[in-house]
């Protein structure tokens, strides 16, 4: 198929013409995009769809989260099905919350908005030092994720209302003390046991089997005695540093870059100034303010007396908590820094200048400019290697975009090799020998999980043509073929004999030391005297005393009407184990601290599973489902 279409372009193109314009014409260029964009539903919440695209959106909002909050963290970490069927869980319960709280009326006030934005410790970095917001760089950091101050302060608001709906169900919760004791109590009781084992181990020199045992046991499980399928390949990737090796930077456009550059290279005028504040917020009454302005008037003739009694006048005087004690001084800033009117009034004073009355939305400054800090003006020699970095980067990255098209459809359309997209990119073709699809221990192209699931998809094994071309990482490209296939298979019985044979002991010496075990608690029960076990232990879910928690759960689960009691427990792997239950003892007594943490703790229990049990019932009202199934 693919064949002829790769020998047909032509003709292909004019069929698809034919087929694609009538149904334009029926459907609409809208119906092609909705079709497009949203993909199959995978959940539902009181009515509404969330589609394949909500779900993937979704995840890459969570990831880019992620990164930026742990710039350092793996991104495959999330890359996981279990990573994105946990995203979709999460993507249903805000749905199904936002709609309770709809149906609930909930909301939040603009006052509980402005708290919760105060609160934000990204929002926090982006206040000036006079505790105003940098609305730009507020706005541009938003832009980063795709939205506005107004859609984030609404997507807020949401998440408000939507808290609200659980909440209520959590701080209404209530433990009393006796029901905690009582679960409490009986959780942390205590029993005294004595325990026999019986170990696989202790049988292994017991069991001998024929080989009509094993092959009778290798035919029941091929399964657990096949070799792996595997892969030779070769491979291409296409890189940044593959596309800069050869880029060479011209000296006069260099030069360019330098003066185009010259400024943010040499970095800004910073100024250092003191100020005395009398405060007066703007939207305090016209009295107050004038009240404010006048002291603010009187000092400023004060400063003017005696300039240099200005520090001693600001520690006395301004009501700048946290620059008074200092005498006022804000240290050094640059532009951008502080509130336009009190940065204007900065940057026109000359070093030691004390400028007028300065208002802005804080109230009155009187500013005195104390040092001067100008940028460094920097030669182009100077700077020469950093800039051909830049440049050879900013380069690379347009001639990379160039070269990922290219390497794109040399890949498809001359599929039979890898050498053709590699000699015309001077790229390297690298080899890898013996893959499998899951990745091993290893920092290469081939071992990544995007690049195997291509090479060992059903079109790759069977053509052993080039791979489409991968996106392995930003920047990276690889595209590879398979050159030697192995398919998964059964192996001969005699290759496996030694593994098959120490299955088989393993598997009968288990079945021997059950079997004793039980035959053992049914004579221990009618003659206790008899028993052969170990010597006592107190046993909790505390204190387990080395034993495993299957036993131990057996043990504090067992009936106590009549004692001794007498339980019989499989181990698995480990065999089989005799319990005899001869005494219960009370928890041991906790100090009073001690007492109310555990107390507290059976209250966030109660309250955890009253929340869930709400959350189960919110579902089934506003019938959330996720309609696939768990990856």
């Amino acid at each position: 198929m693919f064949d002829f279409v790769r020998k047909h372009t032509r003709v292909m193109q004019f069929l698809l013409f034919l087929l694609i314009f009538p149904s334009f014409v029926l459907f609409g260029l809208e119906g092609y995009n909705s079709f497009r964009e949203g993909g199959a539903t995978v959940a539902t919440v009181d009515g509404q769809d969330i589609t394949q695209g909500d779900w993937d959106a979704a995840h890459r909002s969570q990831v880019e989260r992620m990164r930026s909050s742990m710039p350092n963290v793996d991104v495959k970490l999330f890359d996981t099905p279990e990573a994105k069927y946990s995203t979709l869980e999460r993507l249903v319960r805000d749905r199904l919350l936002q709609v309770a709280a709809s149906q609930l009326r909930l909301g939040a006030s603009d006052s509980r908005l402005a708290a919760e934005l105060q609160q934000n410790p990204t929002i926090a970095a982006l206040r000036r030092a006079d505790g105003t917001l940098d609305m730009d760089r507020y706005r541009q950091l938003l832009a980063t994720q795709g939205m506005s101050p107004e859609s984030f302060e609404a997507q807020v608001r949401a998440d408000l209302a939507a808290r609200q709906v659980m909440s209520g169900v959590g701080v209404t919760s209530f433990s009393s003390v006796a029901l905690a004791d009582v679960t409490l109590n009986a959780f942390y009781e205590q029993r005294q046991v004595q325990v026999a084992r019986f170990a696989p181990g202790n049988y292994l020199s017991q069991i001998n089997p024929t080989d009509a045992e094993l092959e009778t046991y290798y035919k029941a499980n091929a399964d657990k005695f096949q070799s792996a399928e595997r892969a030779d390949i070769e491979y291409v990737v296409l890189n940044l540093a593959a596309v800069q090796k050869d880029i060479v930077v011209p000296e006069a456009e260099l030069k360019t870059y330098f003066e185009q550059n010259a400024a943010r290279l040499a970095g800004l005028e910073e100024r250092r100034a003191s100020h005395i504040l009398i405060n007066a917020d703007k939207a305090a009454p016209a009295a107050e303010r004038d009240a404010a302005r006048t002291k603010a008037q009187a000092l400023l003739v004060d400063v003017q007396k005696s300039p240099a009694q200005f520090a001693e006048l600001a520690r006395k005087n301004s009501q700048d908590t946290g620059s008074a004690a200092k005498g006022g001084d804000l240290d050094f800033f640059g532009r951008g820094a502080m509130v336009k009117s009190f940065e204007e009034a900065a940057f026109a004073l000359k070093k030691g200048e004390i400028s007028g009355l300065v208002e802005t939305e804080f109230g009155f400054h009187i500013i005195r400019l104390t040092d001067i800090k100008q940028p460094e003006q920097k030669s182009f020699e100077s700077q020469r290697a950093k800039l051909e970095q830049e440049v050879r980067a900013q380069l690379a990255q347009r001639k990379f975009a160039e070269a990922a098209e290219q390497f794109t459809n040399l890949v498809y359309e001359q599929s039979d090799g890898l050498k053709p997209a590699a000699e015309r990119l001077k790229l390297d073709v690298q080899y890898a020998s013996n893959l499998a699809r899951e990745p091993v221990a290893g920092n290469t192209a081939a071992n990544n999980p995007k690049l195997l699931a291509v090479v060992f998809s059903p079109d790759s094994i069977e053509k052993k043509r080039n791979t489409e071309a991968v996106e392995l990482a930003p920047n990276v490209l690889a595209a590879a073929r398979i050159t030697r296939y192995s398919p998964a298979r059964t192996l001969p019985f005699d290759e496996v004999k030694a593994r098959v044979r120490e299955q088989v002991v393993a598997q009968q010496a288990n079945d021997r030391a059950r079997a004793e075990g039980a035959v053992k608690l049914a004579e221990w029960k009618a003659s206790p005297d008899a028993a052969k076990l170990s010597a006592v232990i107190v046993i909790s879910r505390e204190a387990k005393q080395a034993q495993p928690n299957v036993l131990v759960e057996a043990a504090l689960r067992a009936s106590t009407q009549a004692l001794p009691s007498w339980v019989g427990v499989d181990l698995g792997a480990s065999g089989y184990a005799v319990v005899k239950v001869e005494k219960v003892l009370p928890r041991d007594a906790a100090n009073a601290a001690g007492l109310a943490r555990e107390r507290d703790q059976y209250a966030q229990w109660w309250a955890s599973a009253e929340g869930l049990a709400y959350y189960k019932l919110l579902k089934e009202k506003f019938k959330a489902e996720i309609k696939i199934a768990r990856l």
